[in-house]
């Protein structure tokens, strides 16, 4: 059976340099999603893939 989640988010301040945002605003409109939902799945990449020490 289907059913809707909702995932609790959290409001955070995070400073990032412009020509990074204008990059991430490019992608984001390429593939027609917002900025935010793109970050969170680059932060979740980068942490799935992070190499351990």
């Amino acid at each position: 059976m289907f059913s809707v989640k909702k995932q609790e988010m959290t409001t955070k301040t995070f400073r990032i340099p412009n020509d990074l945002l204008q990059k991430l605003e490019m992608i984001a409109q390429k593939n027609g999603v917002s900025v935010n939902n793109l970050v969170i799945q680059c932060c979740e990449y980068a942490l799935e893939n992070l190499e351990e020490r």
